[in-house]
């Protein structure tokens, strides 16, 4: 498994962990580039998160479409092993809306 896909695979125990709606887009030539790795809904909110692994950072087209996640109103977050525990954070802020 790679460093990456671990850091994926503790996102989705800690998205499991609220009840929240996930799933992995799919780009390979039908999608879009670029869109967060994992998209998910938690208590109506709208929530897209990039993840990395150590001290891989996104990319422009990455960057720019977490930006417009936000602009649009929903979240968006780069997460890797060093602030997944600022994830739980925020989804408990939300499920305790």
């Amino acid at each position: 498994m790679t460093p990456e896909s671990n850091v994926k695979k503790k996102v989705t125990s800690i998205l499991k962990s609220h009840g929240a709606y996930y799933f992995y887009p799919m780009t390979g030539g039908f999608g879009r580039s670029g869109v967060p790795d994992i998209v998910c809904c938690l208590r109506g909110k709208f929530i897209g998160i990039e993840c990395k692994a150590g001290d891989n950072k996104p990319t422009a087209l990455q960057e720019k479409n977490l930006k417009d996640i936000r602009e649009s109103g929903g979240f968006a977050f780069v997460v890797n092993e060093e602030n997944i525990d600022s994830l739980e954070r925020i989804l408990e802020a939300i499920t305790n809306e």
